[in-house]
């Protein structure tokens, strides 16, 4: 039996210019590496030195794997192609600007295994500069068996749906095309993909567990970039609503509204075209939703308003 049919967890790492964090993140993982461990790490493309650290650690690191692609495909993507190449049991993200603390995936497996199912929510630690502060997963019972469509509701308050870090969890590999983003999406891909998961998984639990450090409002990240890109949010959320049973049609229009209201409070990032693009696909989708769903979406005072100004502008 060969090697990688005795792998237990696939760790999927994307990469694009990351060379100022991708040793941090590497040596994090060298501090996580076990026997039965692997590490896919996706070039995606990078234009910057990125490629040679990765090559630097091939020898210190054990089970680890290194694709390239010659031209960027998206984050997305990049996921997704690590996803078809892994062949561990349960299977785990990281960004390559992010780390993790010593023992920390051993300990996300024993999570997994000791519940035995679908998917496990941990929290995670945010890192801007210095400070560090811990995020936790929304509220739900901790270290026990629960149905991943129980916990899309309520509407008005934050769930396991607003919480779409891929890289916040571990999951079972056989759950297939569940774990697959939507590849042609820059940005929001994770919005969609928490979705379904949530919505056609059978089992998850949720643990508290914060040894994922993430780097929040890095240079060049899409959260400080105002480019074509951000329009991808739209296009996420039509798929958040493609075929969305009625039960849980307040919940997705709340979480698209409060997201709205939150790009276009942002919206200086926007050159004035892009910003007149992203205010028409705004128009168009809150026109699309059902009168009565758009009323009942209450956001708080200054939100509403926000939205309010923008159909009142068109």
């Amino acid at each position: 039996m060969g090697k990688r049919n005795l792998i237990k967890l696939s760790v999927v790492v994307p990469v694009r210019d990351v060379e100022l964090y991708i040793s941090d993140a590497l040596t994090s993982l060298i501090r996580n590496a076990h026997r039965d461990f692997e590490f896919i790490v996706v070039d995606d493309g990078s234009a910057d030195a990125t490629g040679q650290i990765i090559e630097d650690f091939r020898e210190d690191l054990p089970g680890l794997v290194v694709l390239r692609n010659e031209r960027p495909v998206g984050l997305a993507d990049a996921r997704n192609l690590g996803v078809s190449l892994a062949s561990g049991r349960y299977l785990t993200f990281m960004d390559g600007d992010d780390w993790l603390a010593p023992g920390y995936l051993t300990d996300l497996v024993g999570a997994i295994e000791r519940l035995g199912c679908d998917f496990v929510r941990v929290d995670h630690v945010q890192v801007e500069g210095r400070r560090r502060v811990i995020h936790r997963a929304p509220p739900a019972p901790r270290e026990v068996v629960l149905k991943p469509r129980d916990h899309i509701l309520p509407a008005e308050v934050r769930t396991m749906v607003d919480y779409p870090y891929a890289w916040a969890g571990i999951y079972r590999r056989d759950l297939g095309d569940l774990l697959t983003f939507p590849g042609h999406l820059h940005t929001a891909e994770d919005r969609p993909w928490i979705w379904r998961l949530h919505r056609q998984a059978s089992s998850f639990g949720v643990v508290s567990l914060a040894g994922l450090f993430y780097r929040r409002m890095v240079p060049g990240s899409l959260t400080r970039i105002g480019d074509a890109r951000q329009l991808h949010f739209f296009d996420a959320f039509d798929l958040v609503f493609a075929d969305l049973e009625d039960e849980f049609a307040p919940k997705a229009a709340r979480t698209f509204c409060a997201l709205l209201a939150h790009h276009l409070e942002l919206a200086d990032r926007f050159s004035p075209e892009l910003r007149a693009r992203f205010e028409r696909r705004g128009v168009e989708a809150l026109r699309r939703l059902p009168g009565d769903l758009l009323a009942g979406t209450r956001l708080d005072p200054e939100r509403d308003q926000i939205l309010r100004r923008l159909l009142e502008a068109r």
